[in-house]
Formats: structure tokens, C-alpha cells, sequence
């Protein structure tokens, strides 16, 4: 199911014996745009440092009750690193991470959850690690990115509001655009496949799109309307294969 991560934000993660907290935040890999991590807020439990969730431990989500069921136990969350509140996510941190719960790493094989291929090396980015920096440059956090400004090849066409996700693969499908200083009232969807790149200095993000094609693209109104059809209408406005039938894994 495709969801926004606004929506998602106060979830209540419920783990296997108890309530942890709430969805606070999240942390993406630019370059792969999916989510690595999602921050908890814990109230008084464990309030000293940063709790980090990886959707391997993720089990299901009632959107009813906006709860998102955790496959963990409570003394198992307290017994993993620990992150101090104020420190960047480094790689080390990741790499007791992902030992302390037995999960392979995400950096090796198709960059998405619970695929078979997941565990296939990857060269390039185990040798990124392996050079030995001491924080993950990759990782970016929802709320720095929100307000980025998008970048057609022919000018300026909103920021960044939002972002929607796939919540069994945990890949981000779409950014939501606000069009508001260019087309009031108006928002439309980008897709990470049509980024060119992101100039993290400047905070844009520049995509390979004019402004008139964006301008003429299907409208965003709201989450109830990401049906298949809308999807398809979206990729086929910009001439684009869309994720669900192309022949590799996305």
C-alpha cells in the first residue's frame, strides 16, 4: 500500500510486549530513496538515546488504529547499540546494529526489504564501507529534505512536502511537490527515477522535466487518489516505464 510519511509520523509502534513509543522520524538512503530507519520517540523509556527501528522488524500496520506492529521484544530494543541523541548514525554504529539482530546489512544486494536477492554483494557500496567513514553520508533525515526546493531544467517549480512510500517495501515511490509559489493551490508527484541528482548545498533537487510538462501532469489531491490507474496515467504522462512492470527489481 502507497502512504505518505506524514501520515505515518505518531504511528504507535507496538513491539511484541508492549508499546515503544511513536513514529518520530525517518532516515532515508539517497541514493537508493528508500527508508533505512524509522526514529521513535519513547516518552520516558529509554529517553537518553536514540531508538532506530529497521523495517526488517516491521510486521504489519493498521492504519485504523495507527499502529505498526514490531517483531521485537522490549528488553531486545533496550539491549541494542546505543546511539546518543546528538550523534550522526555512523557506520559502525549500523554494523553493531544490524550483528546485534542478526539482519544482513542493506547495503549489500537489491536495496529492498525481505527479497531473496537482498543478500547478493554489491562491490561498490561494500567497498564504501569498507573505506571506513565515520558517519553515513547517505543517510538523510525526512525533516532536512522536507522543503528542498525542485529544480526543472527550465526553472524553479515548488519544494518538497511530502514523500510517499510503500509500506511492505519501504522504497519512497513519490516526492510530493508544492507548487504553491508557481501553480497556487496546485501539487503534483515527482518520482526518484526522474531525478537527475541533489545538490545537498544548495537544497534542490534537480529533476530532467520542464516546467510546462510538469505544469500539465495529473494533479496530486490527496493519498486517496494513488489508485494503479492514477499511477499509470502519472507515468504515462512523462513517457515512463511504470515500477510495477519494469523487469528489475526496484
Amino acid at each position: 500500500m502507497l502512504t505518505t510519511v506524514k501520515d505515518l509520523t505518531g504511528y504507535t509502534l507496538q513491539s511484541r510486549d508492549g508499546e515503544i513509543g511513536k513514529v518520530k522520524e525517518f532516515y532515508f538512503d539517497d541514493r537508493h530513496w528508500a527508508v533505512r530507519y524509522l526514529v521513535v520517540d519513547t516518552g520516558n523509556w529509554l529517553k537518553e538515546r536514540r531508538v532506530l527501528i529497521s523495517p526488517y522488524a516491521l510486521l504489519s500496520m493498521n492504519e485504523d488504529k495507527r499502529q505498526v506492529a514490531v517483531d521485537l521484544t522490549k528488553k531486545q530494543i533496550e539491549g541494542s547499540p546505543s546511539l546518543e541523541n546528538d550523534k550522526p548514525v555512523s557506520q559502525q554504529f549500523e554494523e553493531s546494529y544490524y550483528e546485534y539482530y542478526g539482519w544482513p546489512v542493506y547495503w549489500y544486494g537489491s536495496y529492498t526489504w525481505g527479497n531473496e536477492s537482498f543478500m547478493v554483494p554489491h562491490p561498490e557500496i561494500g567497498s564504501k564501507n569498507r573505506a571506513g567513514k565515520s558517519w553515513n553520508p547517505h543517510l538523510r533525515s525526512y525533516y532536512a529534505v522536507q522543503g528542498y526546493h525542485i529544480q526543472a531544467k527550465d526553472g524553479e517549480i515548488g519544494h518538497v512536502e511530502d514523500y510517499i512510500l510503500h509500506d511492505e517495501t519501504w522504497k519512497i515511490r513519490y516526492l510530493v511537490v508544492d507548487t504553491r509559489n508557481w501553480l497556487p493551490g496546485r501539487k503534483v508527484l515527482i518520482s526518484p527515477k526522474w531525478i537527475e541528482r541533489v545538490s545537498w548545498d544548495e537544497m534542490k533537487v534537480i529533476v530532467n522535466l520542464n516546467r510546462e510538462t510538469v505544469k500539465e501532469s495529473p494533479e496530486y489531491t490527496g493519498k486517496k487518489m494513488l489508485s494503479r490507474d492514477y499511477e499509470g496515467k502519472l507515468h504515462g504522462h512523462y513517457n515512463r516505464v511504470g515500477y510495477w512492470v519494469e523487469k528489475v527489481t526496484t
